[in-house]
């Protein structure tokens, strides 16, 4: 089977809807009821990340709302319900939908430093590039955290590149309780030039934005904040699916890659040989291939792509092949870097994956009887690294983010940080090189490097805590206690405000038969998470703790 590359977000609500159709409550129960039964006969192995009964109760409580809901907050019903398996492809056709929907003619962006208008038509050229502070009079903030149930969103990269054009509809901000009433404007509240105000934005209907890979197309009377006089190299040439360029100051290849599909000029493999062919014959140390606006295709397609990279030895070394990646690195492109991982010694520059590492796919289309609304259920698991390598994304070996004013004019820091690379010896798995020192017996070099590179910015999207945490159940469950003790020990050091952290080692202490740290630690997971399920965990250990007397 092949991924196939998902248009479900980027310009579902910015397509053209279908007229308004009449459904009465018990039409949309009887759809939610058919979706229930498929969900459970057909594809009930998409109950990974919520369970079925928490995903039942979630049915039950739209089911039974339905009747006093507006057709606009129904099909928002629909959507968290069918989010909530957290998988890109698995989502709600919206823009089939029997619901009419309405847009503000905004394109937003989050850069490193904020969310900022990238892109409007003409009529609001005035306010590009202005910050959002406020989407209603509600921070924007918390206004993300309302409309984030919407989304399919694997990870937050995944929601960084298709979650903020709900910020542009009016109807989903009045779903998700941004505003009080359904309005058919938006307003929200900007700075620019240091500088508040408020602003609103008149909504009209649905219709798809001229954009590409993320950022606004200058036709159709749509303007860009960026400045035009000059193109950066991943977005040249937008025209084409591929194309190289050599960079003889840095005796470098670049190839921006943005669809795992043919380029119907040249198809993929014709392409890399004449890319292989160009480094084995002139004075190149470098290759950069750029998929940071890749959201996938065909994965059949990888081969000459990964077989012509390993065959090129020249590149194919530690300091000379760069991968960029990035919140659209996606689906059949996930597959393309997680085999780069494996086969390669490419080092990866840049943002997170917007996929998890392995991953449900290729979707089938449900139809629901009454509204005919499209439900778009993943059927293929895709697994390319072992399941204890499985993480929400594949992170960079070296971290770079781009912000609103590189963006603006026209730098590209990840492209830039590639190509200023020159560490001979770069430790680019961290957990690996802690786990040598570790095994070597070097407890005192373990805390010390740690507690650096957790602080180091280049490996803030390694999950540390999470990976430390692993590692010290690993242990526990092979009867190293002591050597578990020691790493959960340090994680609570590294993460002092973790509740998971310290419910972690209290366990590991408990099975250490060290029952006052035991005791002392579940209350310190408490005493940090008193709501939450870390402390109801803990609550629970010390009643068997003291039940144990």
């Amino acid at each position: 089977m092949k991924n196939i590359f998902s248009f479900l977000i980027s310009g579902f609500l910015l397509a053209h809807l279908s007229a308004q159709t009449t459904l009465s409550p018990a039409d949309w129960q009887a759809d939610l009821r058919f979706l229930q039964h498929t969900v459970h006969e057909d594809y009930s192995f998409l109950f990974k990340k919520i369970g079925a009964p928490a995903w039942d109760a979630n049915v039950e409580e739209l089911y039974a709302a339905i009747p006093a809901l507006q057709p606009h907050e129904i099909l928002a019903g629909f959507g968290r319900i069918v989010a909530s398996f957290q998988y890109g492809h698995t989502d709600v056709g919206w823009r089939q939908s029997p619901v009419k929907y309405h847009v503000v003619p905004l394109n937003l962006y989050w850069f490193s430093d904020g969310i900022y208008i990238e892109g409007a038509h003409k009529e609001y050229a005035q306010i590009l590039g202005a910050k959002v502070l406020k989407v209603e009079g509600m921070r924007v903030e918390d206004a993300i955290e309302a409309i984030r149930p919407l989304i399919p969103a694997e990870n937050e990269q995944y929601f960084k590149a298709h979650g903020l054009d709900f910020l542009c509809v009016p109807e989903a901000l009045h779903a998700q309780r941004v505003t009080k009433i359904l309005k058919n404007s938006i307003t929200l509240t900007l700075e620019q030039n240091g500088k508040s105000f408020e602003q609103t934005f008149a909504a009209a209907d649905a219709y798809r934005f001229p954009r590409q890979y993320g950022f606004v197309s200058l036709k159709d009377d749509w303007v860009s904040v960026r400045d035009q006089n000059a193109t950066p190299l991943y977005l040249k040439n937008l025209d084409k699916i591929y194309y190289f360029e050599y960079l003889p100051e840095h005796k470098t290849v670049y190839v921006r890659h943005s669809q795992i599909q043919d380029d119907p000029s040249e198809h993929i493999p014709a392409f890399y040989q004449r890319v292989f062919d160009f480094i084995e014959k002139n004075d190149v140390e470098r290759l950069v291939l750029d998929v940071r606006l890749n959201g996938g295709g065909n994965n059949y397609k990888n081969k000459p792509i990964v077989t012509g990279i390993i065959r090129t030895e020249k590149i194919n070394q530690p300091g000379k092949l760069f991968v960029l990646i990035g919140r659209r690195t996606f689906s059949a492109c996930q597959n393309l870097v997680n085999e780069l991982s494996n086969y390669t010694n490419a080092i990866f520059v840049g943002e997170p994956t917007a996929e998890n590492i392995n991953f449900y796919g290729d979707n089938r289309q449900v139809v629901l009887p009454n509204s005919k609304l499209p439900v778009y259920l993943s059927f293929a698991w895709w697994q390319d690294k072992p399941q204890w390598e499985n993480d929400d994304w594949l992170a960079p070996h070296l971290a770079v983010d781009m912000a609103f004013d590189d963006y603006r004019s026209n730098r590209d820091p990840v492209l830039e940080a590639a190509l200023a690379f020159s560490d001979k010896s770069p430790i680019l798995d961290p957990m690996a090189y802690l786990r040598e020192l570790f095994v070597a017996g070097k407890l005192d070099q373990v805390r010390a490097e740690a507690e650096q590179m957790v602080k180091n910015p280049q490996y803030r999207y390694v999950n540390f805590e999470s990976k430390f945490n692993q590692a010290g159940y690993d242990l526990l469950r092979g009867g190293k206690t002591e050597s578990a003790l020691f790493v959960f020990q340090l994680n609570t050091q590294l993460f002092p405000r973790s509740a998971n952290a310290w419910d972690s080692l209290a366990e590991a202490c408990w099975r250490a038969k060290q029952k006052d740290k035991a005791v002392e630690y579940y209350n310190k997971a408490i005493a940090l998470d008193p709501n939450g399920n870390v402390g109801e965990n803990a609550r629970q250990m010390l009643k068997e703790i003291e039940g144990g007397k």
